[in-house]
């Protein structure tokens, strides 16, 4: 394989990778950030910590009031809407401090599952 050959694919490979970690595809989200669901609101519960949300937000009467308390939340919002809300926040509200934490789609079920757990409580 000549120089230039070895060149390119190294590029190319470069360019993927770069694309994979700036900017991925819910797809590949889904696919290293696979959440397990067999008990989603303690697994919700665990990405509450991983993800440090209590920095932020009250949750369960513990945490800071930087961000919106959410308690309640489950009520306020529907399901889709907090969806989107923690897919993307930023297209729901575009000045919005809250980070896009790159979401996989189990990870945003779990979430949900424990929001809705801590409502109940």
């Amino acid at each position: 394989m000549s120089k230039k050959w070895i060149l390119l694919i190294s590029g190319i490979g470069i360019v993927l990778l770069l694309w994979l970690w700036l900017s991925p595809p819910q797809v590949w989200l889904n696919w290293i950030k696979r959440a397990d669901l067999s008990n989603p609101a303690t697994t919700g519960e665990g990405l509450v910590e991983q993800y440090r949300c209590r920095d932020c937000h009250r949750i369960l009467s513990e945490g800071a009031l930087k961000a919106p308390d959410l308690a309640g939340v489950t009520q306020r919002l529907s399901e889709q809407q907090l969806e989107l809300w923690l897919m993307n926040p930023k297209a729901v509200k575009k000045n919005t401090a809250m980070p896009d934490f790159r979401l996989s789609d189990t990870e945003v079920a779990a979430l949900i599952a424990f929001l809705r757990a801590s409502d109940v409580k």
